[in-house]
């Protein structure tokens, strides 16, 4: 059985940079499950993992472009100190969502000065190819509620919580 849209695949997989930085890897708990074809990976990811069975092991680099997108200047804005609760001291590398016209977004700190905090609303890959090293563990037909939820769920299920009928 090969990976193609609406199968679940189970990878076993570690994600470098190109210094061979180790920035994630399933080695230590259990293989990434997921519904290929649903946008759950990052798209050069899944086109790599696109045809491979259980088994397959390869090497792949994914271009910044594939991955996180490329790195936007305008996603870098200055808002004013007093726009953050007074009990929290503000630092950079403090993460924090907000919410904007595009939905909620990851935020991160990345210089105080004075009474100005600037963050930066790119993701903190942008810019940055990965490399993985991967292995297919398991390849499966999804099932009808996998497809309903547009995600791969455990053996057990997912633990969606049903509505109480009154």
């Amino acid at each position: 059985m090969r990976i193609t849209d609406k199968m679940v695949a189970r990878v076993d997989y570690t994600l470098t940079t190109d210094e061979g930085e180790v920035l994630d890897s399933s080695k230590e708990g259990a293989p990434l499950a997921y519904l290929h074809g649903s946008g759950s990976l990052i798209p050069g990811l899944e086109k790599e993992l696109e045809g491979k069975a259980v088994g397959d092991s390869f090497s792949c680099r994914v271009p910044a472009e594939e991955a996180y997108g490329e790195r936007d200047e305008q996603q870098v804005h200055e808002v004013a100190l007093s726009q953050f609760p007074d009990d929290v001291e503000v630092q950079v590398g403090m993460q924090f969502q907000a919410e904007s016209e595009a939905g909620v977004q990851l935020l991160t700190v990345v210089a105080v000065e004075g009474d100005l905090v600037r963050v930066d609303a790119n993701h903190p890959l942008a810019g940055v190819a990965l490399n993985f090293e991967v292995e297919v563990v398991e390849v499966r037909e999804a099932t009808e509620e996998e497809l309903a939820h547009g995600h791969a769920h455990g053996p057990e299920g997912h633990g969606h919580e049903e509505p109480e009928e009154g």
